[in-house]
């Protein structure tokens, strides 16, 4: 048996069949585990899901490209330009894709492995179990009937950084931007949510250099940051997107043998 790992699919299913190849993977033993950003961006986002659902050993953490497309699907947020969920909003199966969606977790950690999945990184003041904690403050209003309030809301760069009296709206969106879109921050939590590539803002780091003890023993995979190109110098944070939806490459890391994969992005999105 053989566990996968996979960067940021975006909807690229094509290029995750080719790689499903490539490894050779058979559901019958094999386990996959998706980092998270499922859809949006390419351009088969149903065929991508249906695959991912139909997977009965799958593991998935939500991204935020996947929390974007139900604040979409929900009628709490309207598409932006680059969207491409078109598909997955006309298709018969939304209500059952949305449903499935909301109870994938935000962290996922093997105990068997010692690994830690994430989509963006987690804070460098958590350890596990502060993070379990609070990811799951975010999942159980994701799952409940309240969560249209909670899309609703997510939206935004404020607050920037961790407070323990934080309450309501503002506590679940810090702690979803952490584990969703967070890059650059200080030791204390601090978010940089603008720049996307590698040069760091000042006074800023990656969030991976700033990992306490604690952390460093999590074993991080990770997606999201797609300008990394799979390089952290790391070996307790391992990035997974490589940028396959722009054409660069899709990823995957065998845990068993710390093995990568990879196979090229389309051409043309």
């Amino acid at each position: 048996m053989s566990t996968y790992v996979l960067g940021d699919i975006q909807g690229c299913f094509n290029e995750l069949e080719r790689l499903l190849n490539i490894v050779d993977y058979d559901a019958s033993v094999d386990r996959l585990w998706f980092v998270g950003d499922l859809v949006n961006r390419g351009t088969k986002n149903l065929e991508t899901l249906e695959f991912i659902m139909s997977q009965d050993q799958a593991v998935v953490v939500l991204g935020n490209h996947d929390l974007h497309f139900l604040g979409i699907a929900a009628g709490c947020h309207d598409p932006v330009a680059k969207d491409t969920v078109s598909d997955l909003l006309a298709s018969p199966r939304l209500p059952e894709i949305i449903d499935w969606l909301r109870r994938q977790p935000l962290i996922h950690h093997d105990r068997e492995s010692g690994m830690t999945m994430v989509h963006a990184g987690i804070p460098p003041m958590w350890d596990l179990s502060t993070s379990q904690e609070r990811a799951n403050e975010v999942e159980s209003v994701l799952q409940s009937e309240d969560y249209r309030s909670f899309l609703q809301d997510m939206y935004g760069n404020q607050p920037d950084q961790w407070q323990d009296e934080l309450v309501g709206a503002d506590r679940l969106r810090i702690i979803t931007n952490y584990f969703t879109r967070m890059r650059f921050c200080t030791a204390s939590g601090k978010l940089e949510l603008e720049h996307k590539g590698r040069e760091r803002p000042a006074g800023f780091s990656p969030w991976f250099e700033l990992l306490r003890p604690a952390g460093k023993e999590m074993r991080i995979l990770f997606g999201h940051w797609a300008a990394l190109g799979g390089v952290t110098n790391s070996d307790y944070a391992i990035a997974l997107d490589t940028g396959c939806v722009w054409g660069r490459n899709l990823t995957a890391f065998r845990i068993e043998d710390r093995r990568f994969f990879s196979t090229p992005g389309p051409e043309n999105l």
